[in-house]
């Protein structure tokens, strides 16, 4: 039996993280050489290695927003390393009180405990408004 953490473990960690809003903790979780593809964001994203995600979960700090996951679903795969995650971030702009809703879905590889890969199709135009921005 593996000593690591499973896939669903992990992605719980991460979910848990930010929703707690502890940017510090997230980039331990990839490894060093993670690759995060954001195929929804404006323009398309890639982050690559544990600094740019530093960089990226840096910004939770600066957010206005309030967030819980809902309707966590966990599909295992074929490749045990792999899950794929359904999930709902509802919150609220602690700034202008508005509510909102936004569908997510992350495809991710992890390996020894680590997050090697992730696709995430999360809603960034609705991030974004739900933001402010």
């Amino acid at each position: 039996m593996s000593e690591f953490a499973t896939p669903r473990a992990v992605f719980q960690r991460l979910l848990d993280g930010i929703i707690a809003r502890r940017p510090g903790d997230l980039p331990r979780l990839y490894a060093e050489d993670a690759v995060v593809v954001q195929p929804f964001a404006h323009p398309a994203a890639r982050l690559e290695g544990r600094a740019a995600l530093r960089e990226h979960f840096a910004r939770l700090e600066t957010l206005p927003l309030e967030m819980a996951a809902r309707n966590v679903t966990v599909h295992q795969t074929a490749d045990p390393e792999v899950i794929i995650a359904e999930f709902e971030y509802a919150g609220r702009n602690t700034a202008t009180g508005r509510e909102f809703l936004l569908p997510n879905i992350v495809v991710m590889r992890v390996r020894d405990g680590h997050i090697v890969e992730s696709r995430d199709y999360h809603d960034h135009s609705g991030l974004g408004l739900a933001a402010g921005a």
